[in-house]
């Protein structure tokens, strides 16, 4: 059940303590005058269906609440706290009063809250910011003779016409690595071997001869490979054979007990098939003597994690989810995003519809990596007039010399694709997308859409301050004719 709250107020009407004199210029006092609550609150009313039980948070509550732990990276615990403590955080999560007495809710609410804003929810909220920021957006400074009057008597005549290409897109993909240790095939048999050593422990029933386990001499065997500061591959290889023959004896026992007397619980049974799969992979690549097989899960809790090959220096392979942006006129939009590697350049042509479909054109250009130019992504953006920046495909004919233009086209190409990458660095250093601590792949993705958000809210305020110290120049120079161009 949702009832809607009383939307936004000003900071006067916020019921401050005798003493306390909140300032109208404090950033999240801005950012709050930013979103659009009304119409966000309107879509996630839309998920409450059921008009019986208690009443849920406040969508501004919700949001705000999932705003702050995104730019500031606290815990659910410390989120409530900060809550309680700060009365500009109190604003801008919608309360009317300062209220330090109690928590605003329980902390286990914050997992509720990340699972109904689900990506396309946010991908939603993050597209009615922008509209809001591009309608409310100050004029650009130009002088009375850049104005052209283009109603003229000869438009009458004219047809209509096609829309033509414009704008510019930038594209990009990157990795959201989540929080779990560095995976090794031991270690990670070890955990699936203690987990069927508490599984048989928990369906053994009382009375009955327990099976044995070896749990001591297996625990020994680890620590014996763990311990050791550098294995060799003769050493690693058995210590893997022989935690696979404890698993496996382990995988037996738990099917006779499983058939003959307990039953399994649901969270119980997608542990026991998440350890069975563990064991085929490891299996298989033991036989044959492989170090890679599809799908491989690397994390026992989140078995839904895989490997995504990056190549950079600091880390050639990561753990997480890999994700398309697009950035256009610096406004920041998340396209894809998917815990399986796949091949960027397979999602360009559905990132650019996307674009057509919020603008009414094709851009007239895009930026993007070399891996986008295919020869697929070539021939579609030929033949809708798109020009797709970097050089030709395959090797220069004999004897023919490349064009000064396009290699200093090229050049420009890349200087402005870097604006894509400065928001890779600011997401993940400021943003939360550097490292997701959800445990859960639905909260996971709900935490990179967040990021995505943030970004843009921050991009919204930056603006902000430099139009007035835009204002604040002319006013005390008046007599000199500048133009200004707004960055982040």
């Amino acid at each position: 059940m949702y009832k809607y709250s009383n939307g936004q107020i000003s900071l006067e009407d916020f019921k401050q303590p005798i003493g306390m004199n909140l300032k109208e210029s404090n950033r999240w006092v801005k950012k709050a005058q930013t979103i659009p609550w009304l119409e966000i609150e309107k879509r996630y009313a839309a998920l409450f269906k059921n008009r019986k039980g208690n009443v849920a948070k406040p969508l501004r509550m919700a949001l705000g609440a999932c705003i702050v732990q995104a730019e500031y990276g606290y815990s659910d615990e410390e989120i409530t706290l900060q809550l309680q403590e700060n009365p500009y955080l109190q604003y801008f999560c919608g309360y009317l009063e300062y209220d330090d007495n109690r928590l605003p809710f329980d902390p286990s609410l914050m997992v509720y809250f990340r699972k109904r804003l689900t990506p396309e929810i946010l991908g939603e909220i993050n597209e009615m910011i922008i509209e809001k920021a591009v309608k409310e957006a100050p004029m650009p400074l130009e002088d009375e003779n850049d104005y052209t009057d283009h109603n003229d008597d000869n438009d009458e005549d004219d047809k209509p016409e096609p829309p033509q290409n414009g704008g510019t897109m930038i594209v990009d993909a990157t990795c959201a690595p989540s929080q779990i240790s560095f995976p090794q095939d031991t270690k990670l048999l070890n955990s699936a071997r203690e987990a069927t050593e508490e599984l048989i422990d928990t369906l053994h029933v009382p009375g009955t001869k327990k099976p044995r386990t070896y749990r001591k001499k297996a625990h020994k065997n680890f620590l014996k490979i763990s311990r050791t500061r550098k294995p060799t591959a003769k050493k690693i290889r058995k210590a893997i054979g022989k935690q696979l023959g404890y698993i496996r004896r382990n995988l037996e026992n738990i099917k006779i007990i499983s058939e003959n007397s307990a039953k399994l619980t649901i969270r119980q049974a997608e542990q026991l098939k998440t350890i069975e799969k563990i064991y085929e992979q490891q299996k298989y690549m033991f036989d044959n003597r492989v170090h890679s097989v599809p799908d491989r899960i690397v994390s026992l809790s989140q078995p839904w994690i895989r490997p995504i090959l990056r190549g950079k220096a600091k880390a050639p392979v990561e753990f997480g989810a890999k994700l398309d942006i697009s950035v256009v006129e610096g406004w920041t939009r998340l396209e894809f995003i998917s815990f399986d590697a796949y091949n960027e350049s397979t999602k360009l042509t559905e990132m650019i519809e996307r674009y057509r479909e919020r603008t009414g054109h094709y851009p007239a250009r895009v930026l993007a990596d070399k891996i986008y130019r295919n020869r697929d992504n070539l021939k579609f953006c030929s033949e809708h007039r798109i020009r797709l920046s970097g050089p030709a495909l395959g090797r220069p004919k004999l004897g023919e010399k490349e064009d000064i233009r396009n290699k200093k086209q090229n050049y420009l190409d890349e200087c402005e694709r870097i604006e894509v990458e400065r928001k890779f660095s600011l997401a993940k250093r400021k943003c939360g997308l550097g490292l997701i601590v959800a445990r859960l792949s639905e909260t996971a993705r709900h935490c990179i859409a967040m990021s995505v958000i943030v970004l843009n809210l921050k991009k919204v305020l930056c603006a902000f301050f430099v139009f007035l110290y835009c204002l604040l120049i002319t006013h005390h120079l008046p007599q000199r004719n500048l133009k200004f161009v707004f960055v982040q």
